[in-house]
Protein backbone atom coordinates (compact mmCIF):
# COMPACT_ATOMS: atom_id res chain seq x y z
CA UNK A 1 0.00 0.00 0.00
CA UNK A 2 1.60 3.40 -1.09
CA UNK A 3 1.31 6.16 1.79
CA UNK A 4 1.29 9.96 1.27
CA UNK A 5 3.80 11.61 3.37
CA UNK A 6 3.28 15.36 5.23
CA UNK A 7 4.35 17.30 6.96
CA UNK A 8 1.69 19.49 7.91
CA UNK A 9 -0.25 17.04 10.43
CA UNK A 10 -3.09 19.55 11.38
CA UNK A 11 -6.18 16.78 10.50
CA UNK A 12 -4.02 13.93 12.26
CA UNK A 13 -7.04 12.79 14.21
CA UNK A 14 -9.63 12.34 10.87
CA UNK A 15 -7.28 9.67 9.52
CA UNK A 16 -9.35 7.02 11.67
CA UNK A 17 -12.46 6.61 13.28
CA UNK A 18 -13.17 7.42 17.01
CA UNK A 19 -16.67 6.55 19.02
CA UNK A 20 -18.71 9.69 19.67
CA UNK A 21 -19.28 10.45 22.94
CA UNK A 22 -21.42 13.03 25.41
CA UNK A 23 -19.42 14.01 28.29
CA UNK A 24 -21.62 15.05 31.40
CA UNK A 25 -20.81 17.10 34.31
CA UNK A 26 -21.99 19.02 37.19
CA UNK A 27 -21.44 22.23 39.07
CA UNK A 28 -23.27 25.02 41.36
CA UNK A 29 -26.61 23.06 40.19
CA UNK A 30 -25.99 23.30 36.48
CA UNK A 31 -25.49 20.21 33.77
CA UNK A 32 -23.09 20.47 30.83
CA UNK A 33 -22.39 18.24 27.93
CA UNK A 34 -19.71 18.33 25.78
CA UNK A 35 -19.29 15.59 22.49
CA UNK A 36 -15.68 14.20 22.88
CA UNK A 37 -13.72 11.82 19.97
CA UNK A 38 -11.04 11.75 22.49
CA UNK A 39 -11.25 9.13 24.96
CA UNK A 40 -10.34 5.42 25.76
CA UNK A 41 -10.10 3.13 28.49
CA UNK A 42 -6.48 2.77 30.27
CA UNK A 43 -6.61 0.51 32.96
CA UNK A 44 -8.82 -2.79 33.49
CA UNK A 45 -7.82 -3.23 36.90
CA UNK A 46 -8.92 -0.80 38.64
CA UNK A 47 -10.69 0.12 36.15
CA UNK A 48 -9.74 3.71 34.73
CA UNK A 49 -11.20 5.87 31.81
CA UNK A 50 -9.47 8.41 30.03
CA UNK A 51 -10.91 11.66 28.51
CA UNK A 52 -8.93 14.67 26.64
CA UNK A 53 -10.52 18.20 27.04
CA UNK A 54 -9.20 21.62 25.96
CA UNK A 55 -8.68 24.54 28.53
CA UNK A 56 -11.16 26.31 26.75
CA UNK A 57 -13.64 24.27 27.28
CA UNK A 58 -16.70 24.75 30.03
CA UNK A 59 -16.47 21.06 30.60
CA UNK A 60 -12.67 21.56 31.40
CA UNK A 61 -13.67 23.62 34.42
CA UNK A 62 -16.34 21.47 35.75
CA UNK A 63 -14.72 18.60 35.86
CA UNK A 64 -11.67 19.94 37.32
CA UNK A 65 -14.07 21.72 39.81
CA UNK A 66 -15.82 18.61 40.70
CA UNK A 67 -13.67 15.59 39.57
CA UNK A 68 -16.38 13.89 38.46
CA UNK A 69 -17.98 13.35 35.01
CA UNK A 70 -20.09 10.68 32.91
CA UNK A 71 -19.06 9.03 29.70
CA UNK A 72 -22.38 8.53 27.88
CA UNK A 73 -22.03 6.16 24.82
CA UNK A 74 -24.49 7.15 21.96
CA UNK A 75 -26.02 5.86 18.60
CA UNK A 76 -26.33 7.08 15.52
CA UNK A 77 -30.17 7.91 16.27
CA UNK A 78 -28.53 10.36 17.91
CA UNK A 79 -26.18 11.54 15.93
CA UNK A 80 -28.27 15.24 15.66
CA UNK A 81 -28.25 15.63 18.87
CA UNK A 82 -23.99 14.51 19.56
CA UNK A 83 -23.76 17.56 16.81
CA UNK A 84 -25.46 20.17 18.31
CA UNK A 85 -23.82 19.24 21.53
CA UNK A 86 -20.53 19.97 19.66
CA UNK A 87 -21.95 22.71 17.79
CA UNK A 88 -21.85 25.35 20.99
CA UNK A 89 -20.66 25.91 24.20
CA UNK A 90 -22.45 25.84 27.41
CA UNK A 91 -21.22 28.90 28.86
CA UNK A 92 -23.75 30.18 25.84
CA UNK A 93 -26.33 27.73 25.85
CA UNK A 94 -27.99 25.68 28.44
CA UNK A 95 -27.61 22.29 26.36
CA UNK A 96 -29.93 20.51 28.58
CA UNK A 97 -33.66 22.63 28.37
CA UNK A 98 -31.90 23.88 24.52
CA UNK A 99 -31.72 20.16 23.39
CA UNK A 100 -34.42 19.18 25.40
CA UNK A 101 -31.63 16.04 26.91
CA UNK A 102 -33.34 13.48 28.54
CA UNK A 103 -31.28 12.52 31.56
CA UNK A 104 -31.33 11.19 35.58
CA UNK A 105 -28.44 11.99 37.69
CA UNK A 106 -25.60 9.58 38.40
CA UNK A 107 -26.07 6.51 41.05
CA UNK A 108 -22.94 7.79 42.57
CA UNK A 109 -21.43 10.91 40.90
CA UNK A 110 -23.62 14.45 40.73
CA UNK A 111 -23.22 14.41 36.80
CA UNK A 112 -26.16 13.17 34.60
CA UNK A 113 -26.44 10.08 32.76
CA UNK A 114 -28.22 10.33 29.43
CA UNK A 115 -31.55 8.53 29.17
CA UNK A 116 -30.28 7.58 25.26
CA UNK A 117 -27.40 6.57 26.01
CA UNK A 118 -26.03 3.08 24.78
CA UNK A 119 -24.17 2.60 28.08
CA UNK A 120 -22.71 5.43 30.87
CA UNK A 121 -19.29 5.32 32.66
CA UNK A 122 -19.85 7.02 35.91
CA UNK A 123 -15.88 8.36 36.73
CA UNK A 124 -14.57 10.41 39.57
CA UNK A 125 -11.08 11.90 38.69
CA UNK A 126 -8.10 10.15 39.71
CA UNK A 127 -5.58 12.25 37.91
CA UNK A 128 -4.80 14.96 35.37
CA UNK A 129 -2.39 16.19 32.75
CA UNK A 130 -1.46 18.45 30.43
CA UNK A 131 -0.32 17.71 26.97
CA UNK A 132 -0.47 20.32 24.52
CA UNK A 133 -3.48 22.28 24.19
CA UNK A 134 -5.82 19.49 26.11
CA UNK A 135 -5.66 18.28 29.64
CA UNK A 136 -5.57 14.29 30.01
CA UNK A 137 -8.42 13.43 32.96
CA UNK A 138 -8.52 9.92 34.26
CA UNK A 139 -11.20 8.92 35.91
CA UNK A 140 -12.03 5.70 37.91
CA UNK A 141 -14.96 4.36 36.74
CA UNK A 142 -17.07 3.95 39.61
CA UNK A 143 -20.42 3.05 38.33
CA UNK A 144 -21.35 1.42 34.88
CA UNK A 145 -24.91 2.04 33.46
CA UNK A 146 -25.90 0.37 30.18
CA UNK A 147 -29.20 -0.04 28.05
CA UNK A 148 -29.70 -4.44 27.67
CA UNK A 149 -31.39 -4.05 24.53
CA UNK A 150 -28.22 -2.91 23.00
CA UNK A 151 -26.09 -5.91 24.26
CA UNK A 152 -25.90 -9.41 23.69
CA UNK A 153 -26.78 -11.72 26.16
CA UNK A 154 -23.20 -12.53 26.18
CA UNK A 155 -22.66 -8.79 27.04
CA UNK A 156 -21.12 -7.53 23.94
CA UNK A 157 -22.50 -4.47 22.34
CA UNK A 158 -25.01 -5.51 19.46
CA UNK A 159 -23.18 -3.07 16.56
CA UNK A 160 -26.46 -4.10 14.16
CA UNK A 161 -29.00 -3.13 16.99
CA UNK A 162 -26.93 -0.59 19.06
CA UNK A 163 -25.21 1.22 15.77
CA UNK A 164 -23.04 3.49 17.53
CA UNK A 165 -22.01 6.48 16.24
CA UNK A 166 -18.33 7.46 15.20
CA UNK A 167 -16.61 10.33 14.18
CA UNK A 168 -14.67 11.06 11.38
CA UNK A 169 -13.57 14.83 12.17
CA UNK A 170 -15.13 18.03 11.32
CA UNK A 171 -19.29 17.36 10.59
CA UNK A 172 -18.19 13.90 9.37
CA UNK A 173 -19.87 10.92 11.71
CA UNK A 174 -20.91 7.04 10.48
CA UNK A 175 -21.75 4.30 12.02
CA UNK A 176 -20.78 0.89 12.70
CA UNK A 177 -22.14 -1.73 10.57
CA UNK A 178 -20.60 -4.98 10.85
CA UNK A 179 -19.36 -7.53 13.77
CA UNK A 180 -16.70 -9.76 13.45
CA UNK A 181 -15.34 -12.84 15.29
CA UNK A 182 -11.83 -13.60 14.95
CA UNK A 183 -10.43 -15.86 16.77
CA UNK A 184 -6.81 -14.24 17.71
CA UNK A 185 -5.08 -17.39 19.18
CA UNK A 186 -6.54 -19.49 16.11
CA UNK A 187 -5.69 -17.23 13.64
CA UNK A 188 -1.94 -16.87 15.49
CA UNK A 189 -1.20 -20.52 15.02
CA UNK A 190 -2.48 -21.16 11.60
CA UNK A 191 -0.25 -18.64 10.55
CA UNK A 192 2.71 -19.84 12.36
CA UNK A 193 2.19 -23.09 10.99
CA UNK A 194 2.00 -22.26 7.87
CA UNK A 195 5.23 -20.80 8.11
CA UNK A 196 6.75 -23.93 9.56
Amino acid sequence: MTKTVCSQVDPFYFHYPAGATIITSHADDRDNAMAVAWHTAISREPPYYLISISHKRLTHELVARTGEFVVNFMSVKQGKLVAMVAGCSGRDVNKFDAFQIAAQPGARVDAPVLADALAAYECRVVGRHTYGDHDLFVGEVVTVQWDAAAFTSSGFLDIERARPIVYLGEDRYATATETLLLDREALVRSALDTRL
